[in-house]
């Protein structure tokens, strides 16, 4: 072998055991249940940030969607959970309430687009132990998972109610459907009726 390729080797051979170092010391903050689920309806961002965990010790699992976020829940609720406050087909409130009926114990993180990110708290009275803005950093995701148990987000004055978060993001995905009803209500699988009727109501606190 030539002094070239001795030393290509010699640095392979260094940056594997800096990255199996890297990961053992990830996985003594994770635990024996590295069970992972991130719900995201943003593709790309979904698929970097599963890598980035995948790396760091964790057994991932990702959606979407709301409904397949809560299918996935039920079939198998995982130890630890990253989603996406608002999600195409619904609220990441309903993928949270699903992993609490089946396990107290997982760790949750909210991930939330939200210009006023006040509007996390009701998941973190759902249970989340924190949230984070996007586009948020893997190492940040990371840390969050891994706080020392007990440890919460501390909840900022004058959180917005649960009905709150639901009636914007109805509200939102009704002008996305440039207010046509008829679309608003199939894409929230919402009765047409219904939906009028809580368009018609003022926004509640």
């Amino acid at each position: 072998m030539t002094q070239i390729g001795r030393s290509s080797a010699r640095a392979k051979t260094m940056t594997e055991q800096t990255h199996e170092n890297f990961a053992a010391g990830d996985e003594d903050h994770i635990g024996p249940d590295a069970s992972l689920l991130i719900v995201d309806d943003d593709g790309p961002f979904l698929r970097r940030l599963a890598r980035a965990m995948e790396t760091r010790g964790f057994q991932v699992e990702t959606a979407e969607s709301v409904a397949e976020g809560v299918a996935k829940s039920k079939g198998r609720p995982p130890k630890y959970a990253v989603v996406d406050l608002r999600l195409g087909d619904g609220n990441g409130l309903d993928v949270i309430e699903a992993i609490r009926q089946r396990r107290d114990d997982t760790r949750i993180i909210v991930l939330t687009g939200y210009g006023n990110i006040a509007t996390a708290v009701t998941a973190v009275k759902l249970g989340a132990v924190d949230y984070l803005a996007k586009p948020a950093d893997a190492d940040d995701v990371f840390s969050a998972l891994t706080q020392r148990p007990g440890e919460k987000a501390e909840l900022p004055e004058n959180p917005m109610s649960a009905d709150r978060v639901r009636w914007e993001h109805i509200q939102r995905v009704y002008e996305m459907c440039e207010r046509n009803v008829s679309e608003t209500a199939r894409r929230l699988n919402m009765h047409r009726r219904t939906l009028q009727r809580i368009l018609a109501k003022r926004a509640p606190k």
